[in-house]
This record gives structure tokens, C-alpha cells and sequence, in this order.
């Protein structure tokens, strides 16, 4: 099935069953607030490089983490323990992003283009996407950033320059969803740190039928 090209009007897009083999399920349209969130609250996400248009995926199966389900592994723990690093919460959010832009310690780039760093700042502006920030000595050593809807949270990417930091980081944010009645964590593709931390692969299916759930208290 040919994947389907948005149109330069309106936010709708396609059923994410009609994602491809990949994933893949539109191309095109743009990246103002409205697609955004019209996006996210099916379970769509932009993924693209700079040579390409906008893409927009549904894997299957999903990565996600209920909170309580999350597992702190006990090295981490230690380094908690200690003090380490200290947390705020949507203290630095464009340095965040742009930390989580940069050029990766093997060389390689990564997915933020500029027109999405814009677009996730003015999402966080909105109250919509946040970050949290992990100190050491009061310098920015790490963190991680994604967007709150209703009672889900999808976390897009995260950074370190000190080893831990970004876990301690996301360990933080966990406990602070916790707190305040996250029913589902979206971590999108499954990796071995995650799956460390107690997440999960489930079906495109069940993760839609959790987001619809966890957006009910979503206006």
C-alpha cells in the first residue's frame, strides 16, 4: 500500500494500522502545534533527516513503559544514593534539545533537525513538551525531553556529558510521573537500556488502545 502524503491543509492523518512494514505511515504536511498533538495523540511521530520531508511513523511493535512496572537497576541506584547530580524539571528545555541535537561521541548526527527543534520549543511553550535536566556542580550534565498529553508521556530523546547522567535523568522523571498519575510511558523503539528500566514491546494495537485510555482526561 502506498504510503500516504498529507495534505499542506488540515491535521487528519491515516489510520496507524496503514503503517507500512517499517513503520512508516505518512509523509509530508508540516509541523505546526495542532499536527503535532494530532499526531501523538494516535501514536504518530515525526522522524526524518534534513534531505527528506517530514515523515511520520507507527512502529510494531511499540516500546513503552507503565510506570508501575519501572525497574531501577541497582548500579544506577548507587549513583543516585550518592548524590550525584541534582534534577529540575523544565528548567532548560532549548538547552536540552539542542544538547540531545548534537553530533553523537561517534560522530554521527542525529534525527532534530532545526525545523523540529522550533516546533518542540514552541510545544513546550504551550505547556505541552518538557525536559528534565540533570546538574553536577551546577553545569548541565545530561537530560531528556518529551511531550505530556492527558495521563501518557512520550519521551523523544535524551543526552549526557557525564556518565549516568541521562538515566539518573530519566529515573528522576519516572518518579515525578509517578507522583502525578502517568498511566503510560511511550519510549518508541525497543533498546536494551530501556528494557533494563523495566519497559516493554506490545503490539500497535494494545499501545493504542492504552493511549486512548490515557487521553481521555486530555481536552
Amino acid at each position: 500500500m502506498p504510503v500516504y502524503r498529507l495534505p499542506d491543509n488540515g491535521v487528519a492523518f491515516p489510520n496507524p494500522e496503514y503503517a507500512d512494514s517499517d513503520g512508516l505511515l505518512a509523509v509530508g504536511g508540516d509541523l505546526e502545534p495542532q499536527r503535532l498533538i494530532a499526531a501523538y495523540s494516535i501514536g504518530v511521530f515525526p522522524w526524518y533527516n534534513k534531505d527528506s520531508p517530514p515523515l511520520w511513523w507507527s512502529p510494531d511493535p511499540r516500546c513503552i513503559l507503565l510506570p508501575e512496572e519501572f525497574h531501577l537497576p541497582g548500579s544506577l541506584a548507587r549513583v543516585l544514593k550518592k548524590r550525584v547530580f541534582s534534577f529540575t524539571i523544565d528548567k532548560a528545555f532549548s538547552a536540552v534539545i539542542h544538547a540531545c541535537a548534537a553530533p553523537r561521541r561517534n560522530g554521527d548526527g542525529t534525527w532534530l533537525t532545526p525545523e523540529m527543534i522550533e516546533a518542540y520549543i514552541t510545544l513546550h511553550t504551550l505547556g505541552v513538551a518538557h525536559s528534565v535536566e540533570a546538574w553536577r556542580n551546577g553545569t548541565l550534565a545530561g537530560g531528556l525531553y518529551g511531550l505530556a498529553l492527558g495521563t501518557a508521556f512520550f519521551g523523544e530523546s535524551m543526552f549526557y556529558r557525564v556518565s549516568n547522567a541521562s538515566k539518573a535523568a530519566f529515573a528522576h522523571l519516572v518518579r515525578h510521573l509517578q507522583k502525578n498519575g502517568c498511566t503510560l510511558i511511550d519510549c518508541q523503539q525497543v533498546t536494551a537500556n530501556l528494557l533494563r528500566f523495566g519497559a516493554k514491546a506490545v503490539s500497535r494495537k494494545e499501545f493504542g488502545l492504552r493511549l486512548s485510555s490515557a487521553l481521555r482526561a486530555y481536552g
